[in-house]
């Protein structure tokens, strides 16, 4: 089918727009999700935040990305924009005041370096370049003066923001609770007005695009895309809405007293108007169908990786995992991918090894434009330890390669902590993880120990438990074909793959959407859609 053909096609089964609250590129979910729509034959549109005033787009495949600015005018709480008398001399809430003070003193003392380097340099002299000079000498002293006064406020105002972020504080916590109490799921708007700027940035553009369904990504999305089928339907269009709850709200660490007690109440409010929720893992869409008293059971759409890939992304090169860490093929290789910070763990595999004489650990965690703080943090760790020569700290790869990249190591690991949100999960991780055919040492967070000891793939340690982590090591190393026999289960990697997926997904579409055609050209699940290789492990890396 040509272009155009193909184009025509996705007019006729129907326009889906996406929302999602990120630039998207850094979104594996998303961007599959997205992807393999189009192919299946919907048009596909998926609006995401641009940092940058201007408008931007690109394409996936056949799905089109537009990245909106979202504006910043309404991000603080109401309840917190007042002056506090815990801390009276702090500037007023929010960063403008403040920076403008700061750069105003800096711009006058430029102006005074500046006047008297003129000064010094023109001929000035007598009286006239007496007068200047003292004129000069009583600016520095003032602005020297106020430069301390600004940075002392500017001191308060941020032990006032510290104070005021805190969840346990008392007073943060009563007019939360009075919020709550007074306004019930409406008090979102209280707590966290910042909710609304994606409302101003999507949803004019929503209404413009006139989709057959929305689909939104995650709780930030929620309330966009319920008012958005709520104000077609108002007109007469059968706008469909699809929720994707990537997460279990919550289960969520409080960023804020305020905070996750506003995403709880914004996600009740507009979960009633999802005509379908897609989850991530069983153990989630159980919880979400009791907490929302939704009709019907979430479908579930694992994050699986995608195994059919298109002739450009086989052609590209994939990194040499062993290469890149300086080792040889019979260097023990533990994996592991994703972000670094405390609550996965990842500081226990660096602390285990002392106890695992020869073992390297790769980590795929930084972003391409270099280290963070929590990965700097993990590092220096490791020289204390005297071990940081076999702790390697790597940039991500493309998702689709992910798994051929992991495939050249021993083992993966994924050491998470018990958090609500840990618990009920089967991260991309897992999948990516499992796709590379690693024997794999976890820890026994509910949903993945479960299914690790189910198939045998692996071993399951005690979270936070070093010796325990080094006992499992130590096992999967031992003997690694025995946990890789169980990939062998006829079925088990192609359920785990987003090509099984994205079928899920689109069946779900059609059922909403019931005028629409069937597919009449290949998609991503379809033989012919994309040049199949052999098992993604056996490509190697």
């Amino acid at each position: 089918m040509d272009v155009n053909g193909a184009a025509a096609t996705r007019r006729a089964r129907g326009r889906i727009v996406m929302l999602v609250d990120n630039g998207v590129r850094g979104d594996s979910r998303v961007q599959k999700t997205a992807r393999s729509a189009a192919e299946a034959g919907w048009e596909v549109i998926l609006l995401g935040r641009q940092t940058d005033p201007a408008e931007s787009s690109f394409r996936l495949g056949d799905a089109e990305v537009r990245l909106l600015p979202v504006p910043t005018d309404v991000n603080y709480p109401s309840l917190f924009r007042r002056r506090s008398l815990r801390r009276p001399l702090a500037y007023p809430a929010g960063s403008r005041h403040l920076n403008y003070r700061l750069a105003s003193v800096q711009a006058w003392r430029a102006d005074l370096v500046a006047r008297s380097a003129a000064l010094r340099t023109g001929s000035t002299g007598g009286l006239a370049g007496l007068v200047g000079r003292g004129r000069i000498a009583v600016g520095r002293a003032a602005a020297t003066l106020l430069d301390k006064w600004v940075r002392f406020r500017a001191r308060e105002t941020r032990r006032l923001r510290e104070v005021r972020q805190s969840p346990d504080s008392l007073l943060n916590r009563i007019p939360v609770a009075f919020w709550t109490t007074v306004m019930g799921d409406r008090s979102w708007r209280r707590l966290d007005p910042s909710l609304w700027s994606w409302e101003l940035a999507y949803g004019r553009v929503i209404d413009q695009l006139e989709p057959d369904l929305i689909h939104a990504h995650d709780v930030k999305m929620i309330g966009v895309g319920a008012r958005a089928a709520l104000r077609a339907r108002a007109r007469g269009r059968p706008v469909r809405f699809v929720w994707d709850a990537h997460e279990y709200v919550p289960g969520l660490r409080p960023l804020a007293a305020w905070w996750l007690p506003a995403q709880v109440a914004h996600e009740r409010e507009y979960a009633r108007y999802a005509d379908a929720v897609v989850t991530v893992s069983t153990a989630l869409a159980d919880l979400l169908r009791a907490d929302h008293k939704l009709p019907e059971q979430p479908t579930v759409v694992m994050n699986a990786p995608v195994t059919r890939l298109s002739e450009e992304e086989l052609a590209a090169p994939v990194p040499d995992l062993r290469a890149l860490c300086g080792i040889d093929r019979d260097t023990p290789l533990l994996a592991y991918s994703g972000g670094i910070n405390p609550v996965r763990g990842v500081d226990l595999v660096v602390e285990a090894l002392p106890s695992l004489p020869g073992v390297h650990v790769a980590m795929l965690s930084l972003h391409p434009s270099g280290r963070n703080k929590p990965a700097d943090e993990l590092y220096e760790r490791a020289e204390r330890l005297g071990v940081a020569d076999r702790v390697h700290l790597l940039p991500y790869v493309p998702h689709w390669q992910v798994s051929r990249v992991l495939a050249a190591a021993d083992a993966a690991v994924s050491p998470l902590h018990h958090l609500p949100n840990h618990e009920i999960a089967l991260s991309n991780k897992f999948f990516e993880y499992s796709h590379a055919r690693l024997p794999l040492v976890v820890s026994d967070v509910r949903t993945m120990s479960e299914v690790v000891r189910s198939t045998g793939q692996g071993e399951v340690f005690r979270a936070q438990d070093l010796a325990d982590f080094v006992r499992a090591v130590k096992l999967v190393l031992a003997d690694p074909e025995r946990y890789r026999a169980a990939y062998d289960r006829p079925g088990l990697l192609e359920e785990w793959s987003w090509e099984a997926q994205a079928e899920i997904l689109d069946r779900l579409y059609a059922r909403l959407l019931p005028q629409a055609p069937p597919r009449q050209h290949p998609g991503v699940g379809d033989p012919g859609s994309a040049v199949s290789g052999p098992a993604m492990a056996a490509t190697g890396a």
